[in-house]
């Protein structure tokens, strides 16, 4: 009897948490329509004809090395992108009370690889399914959210969307698309962490395996070691 009520307990709170999600879901996509219609995205400067783009994929820890490693990308650097806070600092942003999330910025050759690309990248290397956050990273601040600068790259975002979503049996691609406004830079602590922290147990446990996934679908996009 004890097992029977338990098992209907479980059922309930899997349930529950199913709805949550699905409840969390339904609030970014609101969100987002709401955004894309009020704001207009701004376009990052173009150096020595470097491009700049920007991603939110759960910790950017993990994030900044998967772009580091391709070919045509000069630059990642880690900060926060999709808030209302003016210069947050990381104990703000983990807060969640910012609005931001982790983001990183890449800054790449358009010659040696295209937006499209990275988009490819980006849905490659995480969970796209997984609302607010990724791995064990849990809450807004770790939301996924790509941000365009101009509507070509809202149309590729959206059409690799799209086309996961046709693919997906159970739920829908979590990623947020956003027009990008603003991109602050996080503290120095935070650049190119898991090269000047490799036995991190962040590092080792989470952002090391989430790379070798990534790896080991990607190996013509990797610069050589």
């Amino acid at each position: 009897m004890k097992t029977s009520i338990l098992y209907v307990v479980m059922l309930m709170t899997i349930s529950v948490g199913c709805q949550q999600s699905q409840k969390k879901q339904q609030d970014y996509k609101a969100q987002e329509t709401q955004k894309q219609a009020r704001v207009t995205p701004v376009e990052a400067e173009v150096e020595q004809g470097l491009r700049k783009a920007y991603f939110a994929s759960g910790c950017y820890w993990c994030v900044e090395p998967i772009y580091e490693s391709l070919y045509g990308v000069e630059n990642v650097i880690s900060g926060y992108s999709g808030g209302h806070t003016k210069k947050p600092t990381y104990k703000e942003v983990v807060s969640g009370k910012t609005g931001h999330a982790e983001t990183i910025e890449v800054v790449y050759d358009p010659q040696q690889i295209d937006f499209k690309t990275l988009v490819d990248v980006y849905f490659n290397s995480q969970n796209v399914t997984q609302v607010n956050g990724q791995g064990p990273d849990s809450g807004s601040q770790y939301r996924s959210i790509i941000f365009y600068q101009n509507s070509e790259e809202k149309e590729i975002a959206q059409q690799q969307i799209d086309a996961l979503n046709a693919t997906i049996e159970k739920g829908e691609v979590a990623a947020q698309l956003l027009p990008f406004e603003k991109f602050w830079k996080a503290e120095a602590e935070h650049q190119n962490f898991k090269k000047r922290n490799p036995n991190n147990r962040y590092i080792l446990n989470v952002s090391n395996p989430r790379f070798e996934r990534f790896k080991e679908t990607s190996q013509e996009l990797l610069k050589e070691e």
